[in-house]
Order: structure tokens, then C-alpha cells, then sequence
């Protein structure tokens, strides 16, 4: 808990430094908000002054950074540009979707990551080992758009086994909202179809954005995993008669969890801001797919809106893995 309150004030700086850079930028864009906001070319120049001044736009750049800050503090990122909601009624609505993608990508990423990396530590320079090491890193070096569009063409065009898009088939009707997770509230309604065919939705894109966490956390636990093998400990764990895999697994892996959580949860960060080529390829109805359409429609309430909540989403997790710290090693408590 210590390291945590240490860490705030300066993810507090950080927040401030990156919405203060991201509002820049968002008025560093092409196009006129007011224009937009106006109605768009059959918008007169009374029109578009009036917008501007609604929308604050004639006061200087810091007075309108301060009360969007303001505003954005209490939960109020304006109205969108475009469909004239409250952004925080968009953002509602489609974070649930963003949520289970990212959640499901990590889940894979580690449940098959973790394993890889301690299998390629344990037989190190091995058969194994030499298969595994390149193929994670060929993998992290593949470009995601390349890999959806290639998964759409082999599992739904060619096979026809998995849908290309979308969370639920069209015509089944979703189950009532409680978390806005389909697994989960499909679980909680009891509803074994619905589950399945958004298991079967989520299955594709899920397994795609996975691919380059999958191999980060397959490399850090190979490392983490070295450094561990060859402590005393280990071997007065094997003096002592303990089969391998009970070596292997409550006394190294344990031990050589911190950096393994650490790289897990900062993967999951970058999943929650970087859906947006995924969302797009599988027209996944989610934040990513979201983004992209305010930027297609110079939505700069909305770009800024969604910009603002990755960022927080990042720092969040990231305190949490720093909580997790002294529960994972007692050396951290302080």
C-alpha cells in the first residue's frame, strides 16, 4: 500500500500531462469543431458563431482546458458532435464490449503464455525451447490488421466455422444488461444459447488481439523463469527429494511472478487502448470502434473523451499490479 500512495501523486502528473498534450492536439486537428457542431456546410457564419461561442471555443486554449478538466472531473466530457449525446451516455454504452474483448484477449494471452515461457525456461536450448522462442517473436512482430483480415478469410470464409463480426448473431436477443458482459450476463440469465453463439463471436477477435501479448508474457516468463531455476533454494528443493513440476511450479513460478504479473497487467493496459484495429475488422461494437468513427467524423469530444478514459484505464491497472506487489513478494512491503 505504501508503494501505491508513492505512486500518486505522480500518476496524477502524468494524467494532468497527458490530457493537457491530448487536448492540444485534439485542437491541433483539421477542421472546425463549430462548423461541425453548426449543422456542417448548410451552416451560416451566424450559425457557426453562435456554436463556437456554445461551445466555448472564443475563450482562450487554457480556459478551455481548465473547464473541460473541470467538467470532465465530474463526469461531464460534453456532447458529441455528431449524434448531440452526452459522450459519457456513448461511452457507457459501448465499454462493456471493449471490456470483454480485452479481458477475454488477456485471459488467453496468459493461459497459454505463462505455460510456453516455463516449458521453454525448463528445457532451455532444447528442441523445445528453439521452437517456441522464435515463434513468439515472429508472432509479436505480426501486424494485427494482417493477421484479422487473415483469420476472417480462413475461419469464416473458407471454413465457416467462426462469424467475422459483430457479438451476437443477428435476431437473438440479448440477455438483460447487468454487467454488459454477454458471457457474464448470458451466465446470469441462465441462458446457454446466448452464451454460446457470443463465445463463438468473441472466440475470433479475441485470439487475434491476443497474439502480441501472448508473446511478451511467453518472453518475460522465460526470463523470469531463467533467472529463478538456478537459486539455492531450487536446489536444496531437488536435494530434498520434490518431484520437477512441484519445484517447478510452487517455488519458481511463484517466485518469478512479480515480473510475470507486471508484464500482464501493463499487456492488458495497451489492450484496453489499442481495440481499435481489432474492433474495425470484426466491426466489434466497442470503444475501438467507437474511437474510429469520431475521428472519421472530426467528433473531437468524443476523440477526447475516449483518449482521456485509455489513459486512466492504464494508470488504474497499473496501481493495481503495484498493489499486488507485496502480496506476490514480501521484500516489496514497506
Amino acid at each position: 500500500m505504501t508503494l501505491v500512495l508513492r505512486r500518486l501523486p505522480l500518476l496524477a502528473l502524468l494524467l494532468a500531462a497527458i490530457s493537457a498534450a491530448v487536448f492540444a492536439l485534439t485542437q491541433a486537428l483539421p477542421g472546425d469543431p463549430a462548423f461541425i457542431a453548426a449543422g456542417g456546410g448548410d451552416a451560416t457564419p451566424e450559425m457557426i458563431a453562435h456554436a463556437r461561442e456554445r461551445l466555448g471555443l472564443d475563450r482562450p486554449l487554457w480556459v478551455q482546458y481548465a473547464l473541460y478538466m473541470r467538467n470532465a472531473l465530474t463526469g461531464d466530457f460534453g456532447r458529441s458532435l455528431v449524434n448531440r449525446k452526452p459522450v459519457i451516455e456513448d461511452l457507457a454504452a459501448f465499454w462493456p464490449a471493449s471490456a470483454e474483448l480485452a479481458l477475454a484477449a488477456i485471459a488467453i494471452s496468459a493461459a497459454v503464455g505463462i505455460p510456453l515461457g516455463v516449458l521453454s525456461a525448463v528445457r532451455a536450448g532444447r528442441w523445445l525451447d528453439r521452437l517456441i522462442t522464435p515463434t513468439s517473436v515472429f508472432l509479436g512482430s505480426m501486424p494485427i490488421f494482417w493477421l484479422g483480415l487473415m483469420a476472417v478469410l480462413v475461419f469464416y470464409r473458407v471454413l465457416d466455422v467462426l462469424p467475422a463480426g459483430g457479438r451476437l448473431t443477428v435476431g437473438l436477443a440479448p440477455p438483460p444488461g447487468v454487467t454488459g458482459l454477454l458471457l457474464v450476463d448470458s451466465l446470469l440469465a441462465g441462458d446457454v444459447r446466448v452464451f454460446a453463439d457470443a463465445l463463438r463471436h468473441l472466440l475470433l477477435p479475441a485470439s487475434i488481439l491476443s497474439v502480441i501479448s501472448l508473446a511478451m508474457i511467453t518472453r518475460v516468463t522465460r526470463a523470469a523463469m531463467l533467472d529463478i531455476l538456478h537459486e539455492d533454494y531450487l536446489r536444496t528443493a531437488r536435494a530434498k527429494g520434490l518431484s520437477e513440476p512441484r519445484i517447478v511450479l510452487k517455488h519458481g513460478l511463484r517466485n518469478a511472478s512479480v515480473p510475470i504479473v507486471t508484464v500482464v497487467g501493463i499487456q492488458l493496459g495497451q489492450l484496453i487502448g489499442g481495440v481499435v484495429v481489432t474492433e474495425t475488422i470484426f466491426s466489434w461494437p466497442g470503444l475501438g470502434l467507437y474511437a474510429v468513427t469520431a475521428v472519421e467524423n472530426q467528433d473531437y469530444p468524443a476523440i477526447l473523451a475516449f483518449t482521456l478514459l485509455a489513459t486512466v484505464v492504464y494508470v488504474v491497472i497499473n496501481l493495481v499490479v503495484d498493489a499486488l506487489y507485496p502480496l506476490l513478494d514480501p521484500r516489496t512491503r514497506g
